[in-house]
């Protein structure tokens, strides 16, 4: 048998440490899907604060239909500084997809995915490992998974980059097994 020669610029694929890692395709969270997700769940988080401008614009409703101190232009500041909240947030997350420390976010990454961690790799040599311990919570949405750290910060899986539906399930199982899901979701 002939020996083959070798090309010594021929790039061999890194074997992952754990062989039954789930392994997805390349994919980049987009900015706008970013700003979208990462409002969602703002608002998730800030819900009961709604609370605040539907007290105080009945309040006002009430003082005004009495008679007592008759305005309309509470109803302005209130409408006024709902919107202005709201609108300082979505600066906020449009900023952070345009700083420079946070474009790995936004990098295309290849995840492996085991019991232990989540590997998100650029390339065969560069990338960077998540322990389970960072993710303080996870969810399915109808086209993804999301693994949330803190406010802004996420993993976005769609189930697109998944392999198989056996990686989808086994994915669900490690979830499932790290509490990050319940077992009926």
């Amino acid at each position: 048998m002939a020996k083959m020669p070798s090309n010594k610029y021929q790039s061999n694929p890194q074997v992952s440490a754990n062989p039954a890692a789930i392994r997805t395709k390349r994919y980049a969270l987009d900015t706008k899907k970013y700003i979208w997700l990462a409002m969602k769940q703002f608002f998730k988080a800030q819900m009961k604060w709604l609370l605040l401008p539907l007290f105080l614009l009945m309040v006002n409703a009430i003082i005004s239909l009495t008679g007592v101190y008759p305005n309309i232009w509470i109803y302005i500041v209130i409408l006024v500084g709902v919107i202005l909240y709201i609108l300082f947030w979505v600066i906020q997350f449009t900023g952070i997809t345009q700083l420079e420390q946070y474009k790995p976010m936004f990098d295309k990454y290849i995840y492996e995915i085991d019991q232990r961690q989540i590997l998100m790799k650029i390339n065969a040599k560069e990338g960077g490992v998540m322990k389970w311990d960072m993710i303080k919570e996870a969810y399915k949405d109808k086209e993804a998974y999301v693994l949330v750290m803190s406010r802004g910060q996420f993993i976005y899986l769609p189930y697109t980059i998944f392999n198989s539906d056996h990686d989808m399930k086994l994915f669900d199982r490690i979830l499932r097994q790290k509490g990050l899901v319940e077992d009926g979701k």
